[in-house]
Protein backbone atom coordinates (compact mmCIF):
# COMPACT_ATOMS: atom_id res chain seq x y z
CA UNK A 1 0.00 0.00 0.00
CA UNK A 2 1.90 3.03 -1.22
CA UNK A 3 0.96 6.65 -0.60
CA UNK A 4 0.77 9.13 -3.40
CA UNK A 5 3.49 11.72 -3.77
CA UNK A 6 1.00 14.53 -3.18
CA UNK A 7 -0.21 13.01 0.08
CA UNK A 8 3.35 12.41 1.24
CA UNK A 9 4.30 16.02 0.44
CA UNK A 10 1.30 17.27 2.39
CA UNK A 11 2.31 15.21 5.45
CA UNK A 12 5.90 16.42 5.20
CA UNK A 13 4.77 20.05 4.99
CA UNK A 14 2.52 19.61 8.01
CA UNK A 15 5.30 18.17 10.15
CA UNK A 16 7.84 20.74 8.91
CA UNK A 17 5.50 23.48 10.09
CA UNK A 18 5.36 21.86 13.52
CA UNK A 19 9.15 21.62 13.69
CA UNK A 20 9.52 25.37 13.22
CA UNK A 21 7.11 25.97 16.12
CA UNK A 22 9.00 23.69 18.50
CA UNK A 23 9.91 25.33 21.80
CA UNK A 24 7.71 28.39 21.39
CA UNK A 25 5.06 27.46 23.92
CA UNK A 26 3.31 30.51 25.39
CA UNK A 27 3.61 30.99 29.14
CA UNK A 28 -0.15 31.38 29.49
CA UNK A 29 -0.64 27.62 29.33
CA UNK A 30 1.04 27.29 32.72
CA UNK A 31 -1.51 27.64 35.52
CA UNK A 32 -0.70 30.60 37.73
CA UNK A 33 -2.46 32.15 40.67
CA UNK A 34 -3.54 31.39 44.20
CA UNK A 35 -5.72 28.41 43.46
CA UNK A 36 -5.44 25.99 46.36
CA UNK A 37 -6.34 22.31 45.93
CA UNK A 38 -8.39 22.39 49.17
CA UNK A 39 -10.79 25.01 50.40
CA UNK A 40 -10.19 27.22 53.42
CA UNK A 41 -12.89 25.43 55.44
CA UNK A 42 -11.26 22.03 54.95
CA UNK A 43 -7.86 23.50 55.77
CA UNK A 44 -9.24 25.15 58.91
CA UNK A 45 -10.88 21.90 60.00
CA UNK A 46 -7.62 20.01 59.50
CA UNK A 47 -5.68 22.56 61.58
CA UNK A 48 -8.38 22.44 64.27
CA UNK A 49 -8.18 18.65 64.48
CA UNK A 50 -4.38 18.54 64.58
CA UNK A 51 -3.98 21.30 67.17
CA UNK A 52 -6.95 20.06 69.19
CA UNK A 53 -5.65 16.52 69.36
CA UNK A 54 -2.19 17.69 70.38
CA UNK A 55 -3.66 19.88 73.14
CA UNK A 56 -5.84 16.98 74.29
CA UNK A 57 -2.78 14.71 74.41
CA UNK A 58 -0.81 17.29 76.43
CA UNK A 59 -3.64 17.75 78.92
CA UNK A 60 -4.20 14.00 79.26
CA UNK A 61 -0.52 13.32 79.83
CA UNK A 62 -0.29 16.18 82.39
CA UNK A 63 -3.24 14.91 84.41
CA UNK A 64 -2.09 11.30 84.46
CA UNK A 65 1.38 11.98 85.78
CA UNK A 66 3.34 12.35 82.56
CA UNK A 67 3.87 8.72 81.61
CA UNK A 68 0.67 7.53 80.00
Amino acid sequence: MTTSRRLADRKVAKFQKNITKRGSVPETTVKKGNDYPVGPIVLGFFVFVVIGSSLFQIIRSATSGGMA
